[in-house]
């Protein structure tokens, strides 16, 4: 069965409009603060506490909500159309025609492999 393709649908937000979704996000936290500054001066007695708490402790949540971004820093996403990974030196693999497996020590000054001068028929 064929992988399916990336689309446009499956990219994330671009930088640009989630930093501006933050800011809106942060912006309407801070206006309702300054709704309950408001409000703390209109209403009389105890029912001051409520607007004063949340005019204390919004700003805290106001910096926390704006600073999540929707990027997640683990996400990988795999290229389209990515050449397949090549074989590394770790791996060990056997048709490596670089790797030289043979008992006999090669010489650097002879031109010919150690299995054409050591082979079946070369004599010793």
């Amino acid at each position: 069965m064929r992988a399916r393709s990336a689309s446009i649908t499956d990219l994330p937000i671009s930088p640009d409009e989630d930093r501006e979704r933050r800011f809106r996000t942060y912006l309407y936290m801070m206006l309702v603060r300054v709704g309950c500054l408001g409000i703390f001066f209109v209403v009389p007695g105890w029912w001051k506490l409520a607007p004063a708490l949340v005019a204390v402790l919004i700003p805290y949540f106001a910096v926390v909500v704006a600073n999540v971004s929707t990027h997640a820093p683990g996400e990988v996403r795999e290229a389209p159309n990515a050449l397949p990974a090549g074989p590394s030196a770790a791996s060990g693999d056997a048709d490596d025609d670089r790797v030289w497996r043979g008992g006999a020590t090669p010489d650097p000054l002879d031109g010919t492999a150690p299995a054409e001068r050591d082979g079946p028929g070369a004599a010793r």
